[in-house]
């Protein structure tokens, strides 16, 4: 699995510092150069236009009703993998993403990295 990650740019959007740094440290120690974090739907979208990157790993729900969808469907749009990171399971994606590959909230480094794997093989 790290080999898969090693060298990869790894988008993070999430909300809560807290949790971004964890992710932060948890993708870099698997090898991965982290873009961001971006704390809300327009600091992820500036980092997208001014960087590659190979996967992204979103939070849901950004905090005052805002939420990563128009970041998903950016990267859909372009063929970029991403992975949703979510405190309220399946029922608190749209139905369009529910599909879509998901960890759910408290997660553990493993999981987490082994669906950000998941995400750029299934890409591939």
């Amino acid at each position: 699995m790290t080999n898969v990650l090693t060298g990869k740019r790894v988008l993070v959007l999430e909300d809560e510092p807290l949790i971004a740094m964890v992710l932060v440290d948890i993708l870099e120690e698997a090898g991965c150069t982290v873009i961001g974090p971006a704390h809300d739907a327009d600091q992820a979208a500036k980092l997208i236009a001014e960087s590659a990157i190979d996967v992204a790993v979103l939070d849901v729900n950004l905090g005052s009703g805002h939420t990563s969808a128009p970041i998903a469907d950016a990267l859909r749009g372009s063929n970029t993998p991403f992975i949703f990171a979510t405190g309220y399971g399946e029922m608190g994606l749209r139905v369009a993403d529910r599909d879509q590959l998901r960890v759910d909230k408290p997660y553990f480094a493993p999981t987490i990295l082994a669906t950000v794997a998941e995400a750029l093989k299934s890409a591939a």
